[in-house]
Order: structure tokens, then sequence, then C-alpha cells
């Protein structure tokens, strides 16, 4: 099984499926950016459903980060 992360592709064991929580774990190896946006399958994902819904085989994550300029 594989999901999509921002265009990388996490192979996974699962065959279910996991939550957007634990999709993200596979993506931060680092410590999270406290701001940031979630797009499953190009649809917005509120932070409250995260635990909630299901990432399935083939689904993609774009995790959107804000960018400050001037």
């Amino acid at each position: 099984m594989n999901i999509y992360i921002n265009g990388t592709a996490y192979p996974l064991s699962q065959a279910l499926g996991i939550n957007i929580t634990s999709a993200l774990t596979l993506h931060f190896n680092k410590p999270q950016q406290s701001t940031f946006a979630v797009a499953l399958n190009g649809d917005f994902v509120g932070k409250a459903d995260y635990d909630n819904i299901l990432v399935k085989n083939g689904d993609s994550l774009d995790v959107l980060q804000p960018i400050q300029g001037g």
C-alpha cells in the first residue's frame, strides 16, 4: 500500500489505511511546524478530523505551510 504526501510515495504495511495524524508522522521527521493545513485528495481537512479520517491506498495528502515574505 502506498500513500503520497506532497508527491512523495510512502509505503505502508497496513492494508486498511491509517488516520491523517499517523500519516503526518511519516512526513514530519523533525518537530512539526505549528501552522499548516492538510488536503486529502484535493479537499481541505479540518484539524479536528485528522484522527477520524483514514488515508487509504493511493490517497494523496498535501501539507501546506505558510511562507513569510514581503
